[in-house]
């Protein structure tokens, strides 16, 4: 007696398996794709907000740039006179803050900020394991201090 079976046969199954397979394959390839612009424009972002500011510092204290402090630029982040001298924000301390936090770099999600190696070049690799910004204290420059940005 033939027996009338109305389900999939494995080969049918593995078909429709293989296939999905295919399609995810695209679409996570895809996904990396976006989530990498993402984090270019937000990195491009977070080092023209740096640059700018630093600019404006500049403009307001005897054209010189902050200093490194801690692996901060905490000058950015206070009020400050036209010496870059840190104080209580007033009419003793009339500049600033230029940032309420310093950006991060999307890379690595750190804010710290280390010294080039040279003044005055541009860095060509990673400073130290802090990841965030390379930053010039004599030109003012920034760069993102992550692998990816020197390949």
């Amino acid at each position: 007696m033939p027996r009338n079976s109305s389900g999939f046969t494995l080969i049918e199954v593995l078909l429709v398996v293989i296939i999905l397979a295919i399609l995810a394959g695209m679409m996570i390839t895809r996904f990396l794709d976006v989530a990498d612009d993402a984090k270019q424009s937000s990195l491009k972002h977070n080092l023209a907000v740096l640059e700018t500011q630093l600019e404006i510092y500049r403009a307001q204290h005897l054209n010189t740039y902050p200093k490194i402090v801690n692996n901060a630029l905490p000058q950015l982040t206070n009020a400050t006179n036209a010496q870059g001298e840190i104080g209580p924000p007033g009419p003793d301390y009339p500049f600033g803050p230029y940032l309420l936090e310093p950006p991060m770099n999307p890379y690595d999600g750190s804010k710290a900020v280390v010294p080039v190696e040279k003044n005055g070049e541009r860095p060509t690799g990673v400073v130290g394991k802090l990841g965030g910004w390379q930053y010039d204290e004599t030109t003012g420059a920034v760069w993102p201090n992550n692998p990816e940005a020197y390949q």
